[in-house]
This record gives C-alpha cells, structure tokens and sequence, in this order.
C-alpha cells in the first residue's frame, strides 16, 4: 500500500510538470527588435522561473497561477548572430538570432501576391539570397475569439522561402536591408480579397460611433431578424437613390433585335469597350442596344454554336435572329465581371446573315460590352477551333438614358450578427492579436479595393484601424506606411465618378491626419486589365523611401506632390502642392494631363493646366467660376504630375 501511494504522488507530481514552451513566433533565426525592451513570452509550470539570457542580456520571470510567463530585455543594438537560451526546469536554446528592425506586411492580394508573381519573378527568386533578411509567414486562419499564438516560423531569405513570400514586402525589406545596414525581419499577414473590418478588432469597430456598424445580437434571435429584414429595406431604398431604374425593355417591341430591323439611324462603336469613352454624348446611365451581322458559313446553318460576349457591365438579355439566347441580372454574383457564353440553338442558325442583339442596361458608373477582344467570337458547340470573331464594330442606339446620378455617400452596412462574420475582426483574432506581443518597427499596409463600394467611410476605418494596432501593440505611434491603390482597369475618358479614387483620397487624408502615416503612391505602377500589377519592386523602394522619412529619420525625397490649397481667380485655379522635391514637372515633357474643374453642381470637365513655379494653374473654358478641382480622380486616370525626384503626385480633390 505505501508502494502504491508513492506511486500516486510521483504520477501527481509529473502531471502537474510542464516543460517551459514558446510561441512560434519566439525560435530560430528570428529577428528581435533593436533599441527597445523586447519581450519574449511563453508557457512553463505556475511558479517556475525562467531566465532568458542573450549576448550577456539577461532577464527573469516567474510564470503566473496559470502557467504564462513573459520577459521584456534590455535594449540591444543591431546585431548577431546569437544563441538564445530558455531556461527553466527544462532548456531551450534558439540559434541564429538577429537583431534588427521588424516590419509587418499586411492587407489583401497586393500585399499577399508573392515574388513568384512579380515583373521578373524568377530572376528575383534567383539572386534572393540575403541571410540577414529573415520571414515570416502566417497561415490563413480566421477565429472567433482572440488567439495568443499561430503556426509558422522564421526562414532565412533565400530562393526557397521567398518565392511565395509577398513580393512587396520583400522588396521593400531588401531596400531597407540595403540602405540601413541592419537585419530586416518581415511578417507577412496578408489575405487576398479580405475587408479592412475583418483586420480590426470587434471592440474598436464597435467603437467607432459614427460608422453603421450594429452591436452584436445572438443567432435566430428575434432582434437578428428585424436588423436584418430593416437592413434589406435600407438598402432597397438607398439603390433606388443611388442607382439608374430600368423601366422595361422597349426595344424589343421595337423590333430592336429582329434581322429586318433598319439601323439606318443607329450609331457605330467599337467594342469592347464602355460606352462613355465615346464623350459626354454617351456620358449616361441606362439603357443602350447593340447589333452586329455576322455571316454564317453554310456548313454551321442547323447547328449549335456557343456566342461569347466577354463580359458586360451591368445586366443583358441577349438575341440571335430576334429570340433570346441567354441573359445575366443582378442574381449573378459579380455579375459586372462574368463572362457570357451563351449557347445558339441549331434552329436558329443559318447560312449567311444572321444578326446578334445585345441590350445592356448599366445602372451605376461605366457601362457597355467591357471584356477583351479575345473574350469575343462565335463558335461552333462541338468545335472550338474554328471562330468568328465578334470585336469591331456594332451598330447601337440607346433606349433610355440619362447623366449619372450623384450617389450616396455609402451603402448601408450589414448589420453584425455575434459569432458570424469574418467582415468583423476574425482575421484580427488569427493573424494580428498573436503578433502584438512582438516588437516591431512599423507596419506596410496594401489594401482596399475590397472597400471600394463603401468608399466614404474607408478614412474612418483605417484611422480607426491604425489606432487599433497601435494600442494593442503598445509602442506608441509607430510608423505605419499605406500603399494608395494603383491605377486599374478602362482608361476613363470623361472626368467620371470613382470609388477607387475615393478610397486613394481616403488613404492620402488619413497621411496627412494621423502621426507617423506614410502614403507610397502607385497611380502609375497599375496595369489596364490587371489588379495585381506585377511591378512590386517599385511599391517596395517607394514604401522603403517613406519608411527612411518617417521610421529612420533620413533626409530623403520620400513621397511626391501632394495638395496643399488653392486660390480661384476668375476662371483660373491655383494649386499649392508640398513635397516638392526640387520642383513641379509633367512628366515625358508633355502638356499637364489629369485635372478637371466643376462649379458647386459638381458636374466637371477636363480642365488644362499648366507648371507655373511651384504651382499648378488648372482652367477650362467651359467653367466660368470654378469651385473645385480633381487630379487624378478615376480607376485608370491619365495624369503626369510628377517631382524633380521621379515621384507622382498623389490623386486629390479640393472638396
């Protein structure tokens, strides 16, 4: 029996034993943040000391009741590498630690896109060898609740592990790693087509009063429904503001899509492309028809072949031979972007002329047949290699149409449901919380397209966001560095509304507003047809010029014009710009492209403009008392200001 019960105690005592352990974040060839009381943190038994000692920096710690221990060290220089040792009833020894500066690279798919997919990938694959860069990546996980750890570990830079690593941060860490001669940590926590609510915290959104985010409500509850069924009204009534309604398609009636029909009287246009590109004759919101005679070889007559459209923004019901083939309404998720491929019945075809109709209705922004001359052609369903194409030029009239309306200032929000939703702080939980116990320098941040529909409100969200981070990360207003979204998409030319432009003058005002917020503009770097435009070496130098400005504190041309004020005398504008940098230029020596000017009627024109000193003097002949000024202002504007130091001026309105 005394046998047994020594037995018992020794089994107790073992149970109650825990080996001292770190989070992932704490191991091998990591960096540790220079000039600043690092902490290293992690689990052992309730009351076990443990000392952690490096480069003769020692500090000590005894963990709490519930088996959770932390040290902060003495401020170190740059330097290593160093061995690291973790001392408790067990001990750990990390090697090949640095110490050096340690950025975060967050945000959507341009912050997660890695080297591989950037201009001249594989050559930098190739030459990255670079021992003194050290990543880290994060998995893509979402939580419910706050996690204190996530999985990953800290790799050398080296053709292995940078291939997949995001290229803008990798760029913009060998730029630093270079310039400052000091080893560069990056944390990589970034997830494609993510919101900026799903990157905050539930508590700071909650927090931001003016923003129409709802409290929490629990699951099937009766308050669940009514916010919700109350959302659905709201926003029923806020597109009935915001958008063009289609009063019914008339022209079919008409005999619009029938063969016979004369279009002696309608227009010609080359498509694709949307139809505001024509001018302020077609500056409109609606409904607009479109035909094209196709002659059919004679051995296609009685088969079945496949039209494809590209894609088509908003809605349209398509005809072959005047009966309808295949339409696409707002019940198509992303239905601006899809592709219409819609299939001919054989007892339709026939030999020699046939006639596709296509009615587009646009409800908001450009409108027309958008997708690439590839996307379309018709096509026999059994055989695809043989095609006709269908770019060029149709016929088009329009049924209704009218000036775009002015559109609200946001949609409303959806309402947040508890435990639902990773729009509302679950990629915050996951890839965020578990790194503020690390010390950092500073953060790079690339993202917002995601938030373009609810542009407005994206200043309050990413202020609100930073001041998130910043307090959960206690260091005080670190230096916190946001690319502006790049040019993208159909180059406009009319001087038309843009949420894209809206989130870049978001991003440029909270630069200017909140402490220590650099702004690295890419309104040059984009691509027509490509979100993810692949030249990332840029973004890195010009994110690593802004941190050399804001983090280091290095004279340095770091950011190009941005507006200060203005003075109207007449119908002529005088624009006041900072960050001149050895003075204003267009850039390839060509006329000044990019501004428009409107009255209080906000309706604007494009303007002219010229340099005059360090000045820009903006003007159109159409506008006798200008109030406002644009720069810059759509998805893919055309613009060339630029400083004597190569750097754009950042996209802005005066208003």
């Amino acid at each position: 029996m005394k046998r047994f019960l020594v037995l018992l105690l020794l089994l107790a005592s073992s149970s109650a034993y825990c080996d001292v352990s770190l989070p992932s974040l704490i191991c091998d060839h990591m960096v540790l943040q220079r000039d600043m009381n690092a902490r290293v943190w992690g689990d052992a038994s309730p009351g076990e000391v443990v000392t952690v000692s490096i480069d003769g920096n020692e500090a000590i710690s005894q963990a709490s009741s519930d088996g959770k221990w932390s040290v902060r060290l003495a401020q170190m220089k740059a330097g290593g590498p160093y061995d690291m040792v973790i001392a408790g009833k067990n001990k750990i020894v990390l090697h090949d630690v640095l110490v050096g500066d340690v950025w975060v690279c967050s945000g959507q798919s341009n912050m997660q896109v890695g080297v591989n997919e950037a201009k001249n990938g594989e050559q930098e694959i190739a030459a990255a060898n670079y021992p003194n860069i050290r990543l880290f990546q994060t998995p893509l996980i979402m939580a419910s609740t706050p996690q204190s750890n996530l999985q990953g570990n800290w790799q050398l830079c080296n053709p292995d592990s940078v291939r997949y690593f995001s290229a803008a941060g990798y760029f913009f860490g060998r730029e630093l790693n270079q310039d400052m001669k000091v080893p560069i940590g990056l944390i990589n926590s970034s997830w494609g087509g993510t919101p900026i609510e799903g990157w905050t915290s539930l508590p700071a959104l909650l927090a931001m009063k003016d923003l129409p985010i709802a409290k929490g409500a629990k699951h099937n509850s009766d308050e669940v429904k009514a916010s919700q069924a109350a959302y659905m009204k709201e926003l029923a009534a806020w597109e009935r503001r915001a958008y063009a309604q289609d009063t019914g398609n008339k022209g079919f009636g008409r005999g619009w899509a029938a063969p016979s029909t004369d279009t002696s009287d309608w227009g010609t246009m080359y498509l694709p492309q949307a139809w505001e590109q024509l001018g302020s004759k077609m500056d409109i919101d609606g409904a607009v028809w479109f035909r094209l005679e196709v002659d059919v070889p004679a051995e296609w007559a009685g088969k079945d072949l496949v039209a494809k459209l590209g894609t088509i923004d908003d809605f349209d019901v398509t005809y072959f031979n005047n009966t309808e083939i295949g339409s696409t309404d707002e019940s198509v998720p992303n239905y601006w972007a899809a592709k219409r491929v819609y299939k001919v019945p054989g007892g339709l075809v026939k030999a020699g002329r046939n006639v596709i109709a296509v009615r587009v209705f646009d409800h908001f922004g450009t409108g027309g047949l958008t997708g690439g001359r590839e996307l379309m052609m018709l096509q026999p369903a059994s055989d695809g290699e043989k095609t006709i194409p269908l770019a060029g030029e149709w016929k088009y009239k329009v049924e209704q149409g009218a000036p775009p309306i002015a559109i609200p200032c946001a949609s409303p929000v959806v309402p947040f449901v508890a435990g639902e939703g990773g729009d509302y702080g679950h990629i915050f939980n996951q890839m965020i919380n578990p790194l503020t116990s690390y010390g950092i320098k500073g953060v790079i941040w690339y993202q917002g397209e995601t938030n373009a529909p609810n542009s407005c409100i994206y200043k309050d969200l990413l202020t609100g966001m930073i001041a998130d981070w910043r307090s959960r990360w206690g260091e005080g207003d670190f230096p916190f560095l946001v690319v502006q979204l790049a040019n993208f998409g159909y180059v406009d030319t009319l001087p038309l509304e843009s949420n894209w432009a809206e989130v870049r003058d978001a991003q440029r005002r909270t630069a200017l507003s909140v402490p220590n917020v650099g702004l690295a503009v890419a309104i040059d770097i984009g691509e027509e047809m490509n979100i993810h435009p692949k030249n990332k070496q840029e973004v890195g130098r010009r994110l690593a010029l802004a941190a050399e400005k804001i983090a280091y504190g290095k004279k340095v041309s770091y950011s190009g014009p941005i507006y200060k004020s203005m003075k109207v005398d007449g119908n002529k504008v005088r624009l006041n710009f900072t960050e001149i940098h050895g003075g204003l230029v267009a850039a390839g020596n060509k006329d000044l492209t990019g501004f428009a000017v409107a009255t209080s009627d906000k309706r604007f024109v494009w303007a002219k403009a010229k340099i005059d000193g360090n000045s820009v003097v903006v003007w159109s002949d159409e506008i006798a008392k200008p109030t406002t000024v644009r720069y810059a202002w759509g998805n893919n504007p055309v613009c060339n200001l630029y400083n004597k130091a190569g750097l754009p001026a950042s996209p802005f309105t005066t208003d």
